[in-house]
């Protein structure tokens, strides 16, 4: 049954990969259920409601990906956009945490539309098949980056980044932490990062997943020893899962359908809709291209196929991640990393929807996960991204250099979206001067692309 709905054996993959990659793609998102409502409490909304919207939009949206596209990928509130909707949208603009997740819905809706009139796919259509591998290579350095600051292998400084001390640490985050806390696990996840190493190349099956496990581990046996100290208040928590309250799921009441269309029509709403739209809709697409191209899901035209489906899915749960009570639901790069252990079909994406589904219930286990541990495996993910660069023809300087900057923009911007229009504009206008855009053939799409970046630089 599962080889016929999936087409495992087409996709030269076997259940035993596909639990595997899910159970790993989980591991690595698995922060989302701690972070979002953390983040989304800072709007004022109720932490225990949201942690159970954020479990049941990322349940949802992941078997809507498999059951719609039959792809690896998982869905989950994205990191980003829960920060804009808290800090930028309620704290700073001063709407309504119910009015901001309107705007939510509403640009859930728009997406809906778009996905079924054909317009994200012929944007993923259009972009060139040499930015489509800038695209998989930045978010490798991005989610690499990404890894490295949970895991504070790299903080704060007077270079903007640089390399752990325990003095730069403090100062960069005004505190007085100690080797005790934030020293160990800095070791314990370069540690897991030898570890994985080490597995990947002996080539052991569900390397990443173990990685996680074993640094996990480590940490516990620190903790044990007393070489590890947790300390709440610093932000560094027992690694033991915490059953004092039991296995009950948190009342999803105070957050659901808290949909409120009082002061929608004004400007600045309008500015937030496109704000939530451009993010979501350009994350999503980096996300689909890079993951796929490393994933050799592309046809040799670099089309995605069923991605009508993939991006429908993406729509139809942030409407409904809406409406549950929490932030735009999108698709998460994360999924790299069970793509990277073999996940080729939607049975990862299902396997890791149902582990979503368990941590409702199993939330002090899956909580007590911590960043250290999965840091790693982002790192880990991220040099698996970047053997994408070989894809790049660097013999075109016209092609190379947008690629660059489309590569450099992601990490350094901290956004994926940006690396985007950063790698379109600067393809367009490079290609235009240089009087090479026949030669290319660049869409008339591109063109329409550059000038909409360009206007979002402008106005926004």
């Amino acid at each position: 049954m599962l080889e016929k709905f999936f087409k495992l054996s087409e996709n030269g993959t076997d259940v035993k990969t596909e639990v595997l990659a899910g159970i790993t793609t989980f591991m690595t998102m698995a922060y989302i259920l701690a972070v979002n409502p953390s983040i989304l409490s800072a709007a004022g909304m109720d932490q225990g409601a949201v942690f159970t919207a954020t479990a049941l939009a990322s349940l949802i949206g992941t078997l809507l990906m498999a059951l719609f596209a039959n792809y690896p990928f998982a869905l989950a509130p994205g990191m980003g956009l829960n920060a804009y909707f808290a800090y930028t949208v309620v704290l700073g603009m001063g709407y309504k945490w119910e009015v901001a997740l309107t705007a939510v819905f509403v640009e859930g809706i728009i997406f809906i539309v778009l996905s079924l009139t054909n317009v994200r796919e012929a944007i993923f259509n259009a972009i060139p098949m040499n930015l489509k591998a800038a695209v998989s290579v930045g978010i490798g350095l991005f989610i690499a980056f990404i890894g490295l600051q949970n895991a504070n292998i790299v903080v704060g400084g007077a270079t903007l980044v640089e390399l752990f001390t325990l003095d730069g640490y403090n100062a960069a985050n005004g505190v007085e932490a100690s080797f005790n806390n934030v020293g160990i696990t800095v070791l314990l996840a370069i540690v897991g990062v030898l570890i994985i190493g080490i597995l990947v190349i002996k080539n052991v099956k569900g390397n990443i997943l173990w990685g996680i496990l074993i640094t996990w581990l480590l940490g516990i046996l620190c903790q044990f020893a007393g070489i590890y100290v947790p300390n709440p208040e610093l932000g560094f928590y027992s690694l033991l899962p915490d059953f004092s309250n039991g296995l009950a799921i948190p009342s999803i009441a105070p957050v659901f359908a808290k949909i409120d269309f009082k002061g929608i029509f004004s400007v600045d709403f309008i500015v937030v809709i496109f704000a939530f739209l451009f993010v979501d809709m350009f994350d999503t697409i980096g996300t689909l291209i890079g993951v796929s191209s490393k994933a050799d899901m592309l046809d040799e035209n670099g089309k995605l196929p069923h991605i009508k489906g993939a991006l429908l899915a993406d729509a139809v749960a942030t409407t409904v991640g809406a409406v549950l009570g929490t932030t735009t639901t999108t698709t998460f790069v994360e999924s790299a990393s069970g793509v990277t252990e073999g996940g080729r079909t939607g049975l990862t994406a299902v396997t890791t929807a149902i582990l979503f589904g368990l941590a409702l219930f199993l939330s002090p286990i899956f909580l007590a996960i911590p960043s250290f541990a999965t840091a790693p495996a982002l790192i880990v993910v991220g040099f698996y991204m970047l053997t994408n660069v070989t894809n790049i023809d660097f013999s075109d300087i016209s092609e190379a250099l947008p690629c660059y900057i489309c590569i450099l923009a992601m990490p350094f911007f901290y956004s994926i979206s940006e690396g985007i229009a950063m790698g379109v504009i600067s393809y367009v206008a490079l290609n235009l001067i240089t009087g090479k855009a026949k030669e290319k053939k660049i869409s008339v799409l591109m063109y329409v692309l550059a000038i909409l970046f360009i206007l979002k630089y402008i106005f926004l």
